[in-house]
């Protein structure tokens, strides 16, 4: 038996990276030389599937027009609008790290859509009950979507949604006029920091069961939005009327230190390294940047527009921030310069939410006619990207590589095939 080998090669004639910047792209593939006598019988017909979308996307919530836009991040350009319904008003946004779901709070019909981020559709809309659908986040390991539902009187609630099959799995009644607002997720997945902007107070709640641990008081401040160091140890809150952020030490589940900024904020996002917090100032039409390590404000970095929500690209170069009055569109910010690198308008109005998600490719090489697949894997220059998997396809002469590069900028990866002829 003669063996020979597949191979995708990215450099054959003009054909990108198979995993490039921000994702998967597409490979054309060649006969390896490894088996000069079998090459020389044989001369395949090779193909790949085509990648499914691969990139890192920027999806914006734009509440009035009842869209969620896409954004492909290499280019800034627009990809697409989502319609999520009349009278659904979408309002914040939270990508799955496996790029498969993204999930909408909508303000008007009191829901939250899932859609697929493969095929930028719509494909469950999932009631919250009585109240308004405010924030989303999605734990680390993607099984479950949390959402905070504010309401008149009682009807005010954290609810659970189980990502396979887009049901509630789980509810928390915070009480009367709570309003709970914005949240975030520890890194390991067990705790819920919920904003009680009605109460003055940050929950901190068991992911797993779905029951209140303690409060911490912030005062009658309105707390809004949330985010949590990536080490776990530090919460940060933005708080809308005293114009400050508070510090939460997460072992003790007590403020540190409120850091002054100005009266108006909203979004908080932290640098992946930790070292930097940063905070729209929306009355003043700026990003405030604080250092983690002396709890000040260091610098501010100007936008086109009031920014209200914010995130932070997966290599951590940049920060998307969403204003949805003076100039409506997203400002692009360089983190090494703190300065504005691009602004991209939004064609359907006023954007609000926002976040990133990296959506994976997959390719296959396959053996031709008259041989058998024995084997296969890839060649990589640069580290391997995230969530690789090589394999055979079953029942077919196939041999598949997909993958998705959620943290790095540039990785180069050849998948091939081992064929052999009897």
């Amino acid at each position: 038996m003669q063996h020979f080998a597949v191979r995708g090669n990215p450099r054959v004639g003009s054909v990108r990276r198979y995993v490039s910047k921000h994702g998967v792209r597409k490979a054309s593939c060649t006969v390896l030389a490894a088996a000069a006598a079998a090459a020389a019988v044989l001369t395949p017909s090779v193909a790949l599937a085509a990648p499914a979308a691969p990139g890192t996307y920027a999806y914006v919530a734009n509440t009035g027009q009842n869209k969620v836009e896409v954004f492909d991040t290499a280019t800034n350009a627009l990809v697409t609008s989502i319609d999520t319904g009349a009278f659904s008003g979408p309002l914040q946004v939270a990508a799955g790290r496996n790029g498969k779901k993204v999930y909408v709070t909508e303000r008007d019909s009191g829901a939250v859509s899932a859609i697929d981020a493969l095929t930028n559709t719509v494909v469950a809309e999932i009631p919250t009950g009585n109240g308004t659908p405010e924030s989303v986040a999605i734990s680390p390991d993607d099984s479950r979507a949390y959402v905070t539902v504010e309401g008149n009187g009682p009807a005010n609630r954290v609810v659970a949604i189980n990502t396979a099959t887009d049901a509630v799995v789980g509810t928390l009644e915070t009480g009367t006029d709570t309003l709970p607002n914005g949240l975030a997720v520890s890194p390991d997945g067990k705790r819920l920091y919920v904003a009680y902007r009605g109460a003055g107070v940050v929950a901190v709640i068991d992911s797993a069961t779905m029951t209140l641990i303690t409060t911490v008081d912030v005062g009658p401040s309105a707390p809004r939005k949330v985010a949590v160091s990536p080490s776990g140890a530090r919460v940060y809150v933005t708080e809308n009327t005293s114009g400050e952020v508070s510090v939460i030490d997460t072992t003790t589940n007590t403020v540190v230190v409120p850091i002054p900024v100005n009266q108006g904020l909203d979004g908080v996002k932290v640098s992946l390294d930790g070292k930097r917090v940063y905070v729209a100032d929306r009355n003043n039409a700026r990003v405030a940047v604080i250092d983690a390590a002396t709890n000040s404000v260091v610098t501010s970095i100007p936008t086109t527009g009031d920014p209200a929500e914010m995130a932070v690209s997966p290599t951590g170069a940049r920060l998307y921030v969403s204003h949805p009055n003076g100039t409506q569109g997203v400002s692009v910010i360089d983190l090494a310069t703190n300065s504005v690198s691009a602004t991209v308008d939004s064609p359907e109005g006023a954007p609000i939410g926002i976040d990133l998600g990296s959506v994976p490719g997959t390719s296959k090489v396959f053996c031709p006619a008259g041989s058998v697949l024995t084997g296969g894997g890839f060649g990589s220059t640069g580290p391997a990207p995230d969530q690789l998997v090589s394999r055979p396809v079953p029942g077919t002469n196939d041999w598949e590589v997909n993958g998705q590069n959620r943290t790095r900028d540039d990785v180069t990866l050849t998948p091939y095939a081992v064929c052999a002829t009897p």
